[in-house]
């Protein structure tokens, strides 16, 4: 039992007693946040009724359950929880876990029938986290794995009896717009795009407008190429309606497509900002994976980037992965005890607790020169170098200028055998090629603002407050970037997995039927 769970009164828990004897569908469990999700879930709702994962089968591992055990449970986010109570981690995935062999992007998410209504008749609310995250996808990928398939997850919910659906979306919707940014729906900042007196804004056109894009690019490419086309017709599509990338403006239709469908439902959007490792549960600073900030850190770290595009006055959106699960799991809990309502949070840190983009490099940069010896995976010496944000516009005009006589000399000195002596070449296509990618977080032009998210976590127990935070008041920054995410970032980003294996599950646990 944790230490949160030990000081407070969990017969007051509003959020135990409302998941209790629940079954929900989660998808995305393979991802960062469904981990911790899941973890969450785990470790403080124990009577909950039952988890069903949704989960896609691969070369490697066919079936769902196969992935859970060898991708999933393995995972170091359950570390704690098996140390402190393996029993109860074993019990759980042998009779709470029960895996779907399935696929959000498929009719029917790739169940036979009489599959797909078994699990409709057996689940009480979907929680649906899982995405392409990559800003750079194609966009047929991106659209259908972020708008479209959201199609196939509504049916389910309105086959089960409208249950309560909860969408894990972004804050970065909100694209190119500027300004304070409050939990509402997000209008387009480039569009003259129809909004619906609902309040939504109609997207079937632009779907069909996109699709007859994207098959006019699969009718002239192949291969490489055709990827290739379908990355650059994707940005291209984002910034003419409004947004940076395909991830952004992918996950804005998904939500037009839930608020229109889902009229006198139970829908609840959740948009979280720039998610990263855990601030406290299960542990300080578990993450997995590269994410958006942690790719220019780790450049950082091995001195191939130094210099990059930013506005240091600008605020930062970071928020910790459990902050993010606790949201989740409070809007599900609300959701299920006050239905038929639509309702839109943002799980963000910008408007409570401003980070700006010159501390952020600040913290990361200080740790670096006095403490670079505790972070061995991270740091392999200290760096020599500072880092420096400078204006997007005097970047690129820097790295032109620097690109071009540096490109000349490689040439030269690659005739004479000696091209191993212009790495600067390749520090340079690093930092420019990072700035391709995430400058537009860098230079933020808004602020997030979290004013219903932290009033829903009010009108919850004291006993839920303590056990589920959303309030990012509690992040002391220099704490948490210095001593709690470098760490992180070193202990578990960095190192290799080590493979947890379930002992062999029953029947229930491996599929619907």
């Amino acid at each position: 039992m944790n230490q949160a769970m030990e000081t407070v009164d969990l017969g007051d828990s509003q959020v135990i007693e409302q998941l209790s004897g629940k079954h929900v569908l989660i998808t995305g469990t393979s991802g960062f946040v469904g981990k911790v999700l899941l973890e969450k879930l785990m470790r403080t709702v124990p009577d909950i009724g039952g988890v069903y994962l949704l989960i896609r089968g691969n070369k490697r591992y066919p079936t769902a359950r196969d992935r859970f055990a060898n991708e999933i449970a393995c995972s170091s986010v359950f570390e704690h929880l098996k140390i402190e109570s393996p029993e109860v981690f074993e019990d759980f995935c042998e009779h709470k876990i029960h895996c779907v062999t399935g696929e959000v992007t498929e009719p029917s998410l790739g169940l036979s029938r009489a599959q797909f209504e078994q699990l409709a008749e057996r689940i009480d609310a979907v929680v649906h986290s899982a995405a392409s995250v990559n800003f750079r996808e194609e966009l047929d990928k991106a659209l259908t794995i972020n708008a479209l398939c959201l199609q196939n997850l509504m049916d389910l919910a309105e086959a089960a009896g409208d249950i309560p659906f909860v969408q894990v979306s972004t804050c970065y919707v909100n694209g190119f717009n500027r300004g304070h940014m409050h939990e509402d729906v997000v209008r387009p900042a480039r569009s003259g795009m129809t909004r619906h007196q609902d309040g939504y804004y109609e997207v079937d056109e632009l779907v069909n407008v996109l699709r007859d894009k994207i098959a006019d690019v699969k009718s002239r490419y192949f291969g490489e190429k055709l990827k290739e086309k379908l990355v650059e017709l994707g940005i291209r599509e984002s910034n003419r309606y409004g947004w940076n990338d395909t991830y952004t403006f992918t996950k804005w239709i998904g939500e037009q497509m839930l608020l229109r469908r889902l009229r006198g439902s139970t829908l609840t959007i959740l948009r979280p900002s720039i998610i990263e490792s855990t601030l406290q549960g299960p542990m300080p600073g578990w993450i997995e994976g590269v994410k958006v900030a942690d790719a220019i850190i780790l450049a950082y770290a091995r001195e191939k980037v130094f210099v990059f595009p930013g506005k240091r006055t600008g605020v930062i959106d970071v928020i910790p992965a459990d902050l993010v699960a606790n949201g989740i799991i409070l809007s599900l809990t609300e959701a299920l005890a006050d239905p038929h309502k639509q309702r839109i949070y943002q799980c963000c840190s910008g408007s409570a607790n401003p980070l700006r983009m010159g501390e952020f490099i600040d913290h990361v940069v200080a740790e670096a020169q006095e403490n670079h010896a505790a972070y061995d995976r991270l740091f392999y010496r200290r760096p020599r170098r500072p880092f420096i944000a400078v204006d997007k516009r005097l970047f690129e005009a820097m790295m032109g200028g620097i690109r071009t006589p540096l490109r000349m000399a490689g040439r030269f000195l690659k005739m004479l055998g000696q091209e191993g002596q212009v790495s600067a070449l390749a520090n340079i296509d690093t930092a420019i090629k990072l700035s391709t990618i995430f400058s537009f977080y860098t230079a933020p032009n808004y602020i997030f603002h979290n004013d219903s998210l932290l009033k829903l976590s009010k009108t919850m127990s004291e006993a839920d407050q303590a056990l589920f935070p959303v309030d990012p008041t509690l992040i002391h920054w220099e704490t948490y970037l210095r001593k709690i995410h470098l760490s992180g970032l070193n202990r578990f980003a960095l190192k290799e997995r080590k493979l947890y294996r379930l002992k062999p599950a029953s029947s229930k646990g491996q599929k619907v039927a």
